[in-house]
């Protein structure tokens, strides 16, 4: 126990310094704009910004980078409550009862108890990563080559079983993404693969390029075809923002039901902290007395769903540190980042740069704490900014998007690649392709290359090394069985039916 406290006191000597108080401060703030404002979301806006860290401490950069994430978690749900537009995928939830809040003139409770319910959540789900890093890490060390690769195709059948849309899709998805990570120098040779001799691909494609592309450019090229505007934008009066009693009595159970339910799915691969609110959301219903008060107005159906939500996004970073497996596209994301400022994310972490580990979560018990500020006393600033047509915001994003790229190689030929995947990120959104599972497979796919090839050495080309080995086989009957439910035709029914509702 006095270990553990030595370890969080570490971990806040490295947050409260000025320089870190700042940037954790900068990225909340840009996490809750990005998701106060659709159209961009925190895949594309980490990989904007990355560029702009190469300069800092890579603990500073981190602690920015995961501000926008969990800020965007918390943005989200005003665009979702006051207008009925998730800023965020993971909002869905929360804009069925928290718009019929606001129609009833109760905006600012929904908010209220919206930003109550992120915090304890978050405040929550911290503690538990500190608690559960060290065991875990230790348990990452008796793995060997055999039992992360197994691991990672566990993670990438996760991924395919909770995508949208088709089964064989996401399937598809996750090969390219594996094929892509091929492109560039061989791992072992330095032989160069699948560049069709072109130099610009000699080291292979950039993750922030990608993200950029596919989720960024292309989130820019549906809004323009849908005409998204918030020229029409009229909001009532958001009223007060504290919940009352009785409020809060209601409110109670679903928070702590949602952040246990949050905080449990966000530590499964394949975007586990997506599926939380949807969960928390089922969840309160069957729970409550009236279900037929849900869609129109239940508190418990904001309170639950946001306390899921940011649960799950904070415990996703436990995979990610702990073992070196990213749970989701941003998180792959961030893997990026990391492999950038030079630190290799997994259990080696915690032992050889403690400060970077702990100073990450205390930064979020301090990360947590401004965002209950920002997102309380500025809504007035928050609803300004939705009525902004989206005709002028486009523009920004799209100049932002070529100076990131453009800066991390300084090659005009990356401004090019982005536009193109741009257009190839719009076709797949028409075609009910996800990019998700493609961005994942793309992360992993270096990784799954290297421990395949790692354990084929140590068994001297033997393929039954991974069969033979209990924590291996395990992990690969996980994913077989997943992938076989993924087939059912009850289930592959009920999943389309879940993702249209």
């Amino acid at each position: 126990m006095m270990e553990f406290f030595g370890h969080l006191g570490l971990g806040f000597a490295v947050a409260l310094t000025m320089q870190n108080i700042i940037l954790c401060f900068v990225g909340c703030l840009v996490g809750t704009l990005i998701g106060v404002l659709p159209g961009i979301g925190p895949i594309a806006t980490i990989s904007i910004l990355l560029p702009l860290t190469f300069g800092l401490e890579p603990t500073s950069a981190l602690i920015m980078l995961a501000g926008i994430y969990y800020g965007a978690q918390y943005g989200g749900s005003t665009a979702s409550i006051l207008l009925n537009i998730p800023g965020e995928s993971s909002a869905v939830v929360t804009a069925l009862d928290g718009h019929a809040m606001a129609r009833k003139g109760r905006a600012g409770v929904a908010l209220g108890i919206s930003a109550i319910g992120s915090f304890f959540a978050g405040c929550f789900s911290t503690l538990l990563m500190a608690a559960m890093a060290i065991p875990l890490a230790s348990i990452a060390l008796i793995f060997g080559p055999a039992e992360y690769f197994s691991m990672m195709v566990m993670g990438l059948a996760f991924a395919i079983l909770l995508a949208r849309g088709s089964i064989l899709k996401a399937i598809l998805m996750v090969l390219v993404g594996l094929l892509l990570a091929g492109i560039g120098p061989d791992l072992t040779t330095g032989q160069l693969r699948m560049t069709f001799s072109q130099r610009w691909l000699s080291d292979g494609i950039e993750i922030s390029l990608l993200g950029m592309g596919l989720f960024g450019m292309a989130e820019v090229f549906r809004s323009l075809e849908h005409g998204e505007s918030r020229d029409t934008v009229r909001t009532a009066a958001i009223g007060r923002l504290l919940p009352n009693r009785a409020e809060m009595k209601q409110s109670a159970k679903p928070i702590m039901r949602g952040t246990l339910l949050g905080s449990i799915l966000g530590l499964l691969p394949g975007n586990g902290a997506v599926l939380a609110p949807f969960a928390s959301y089922t969840l309160e219903k069957r729970l409550a007395k009236d279900p037929s008060r849900f869609g129109h107005g239940a508190i418990e159906g904001v309170a639950g769903p946001e306390s899921a939500n940011n649960a799950g996004a904070q415990t996703s970073f436990i995979p990610l540190l702990t073992l070196g497996i990213p749970p989701n596209a941003v998180m792959a994301v961030m893997v990026g980042a990391m492999t950038i400022h030079g630190i290799v994310p997994g259990p080696q972490i915690i032992s050889k740069t403690p400060d970077i580990f702990w100073g990450i979560i205390a930064s979020m018990w301090i990360g947590n704490l401004m965002l209950l500020v920002i997102n309380l006393p500025l809504v007035g600033l928050w609803v300004k900014l939705l009525k902004v047509p989206y005709r002028l915001m486009f523009v920004g994003i799209m100049i932002f998007c070529c100076l990131g790229v453009y800066f991390i190689r300084r090659e005009p030929i990356d401004i090019l690649m982005l536009g193109g995947l741009g257009i190839v990120g719009y076709g797949l959104a028409k075609l009910n392709f996800e990019p998700a599972p493609l961005t994942l497979g793309f992360v992993l796919g270096r990784m799954m290359e290297e421990n395949l090839r790692q354990a084929l050495i140590i068994s001297r080309g033997d393929i039954l090394t991974f069969v033979e080995r209990p924590i291996s086989l395990v992990f690969l009957l996980l994913a077989i069985v997943m992938l076989g439910i993924g087939f059912l035709p009850k289930v592959s029914k009920r999943r389309e039916e879940v993702f249209v509702e």
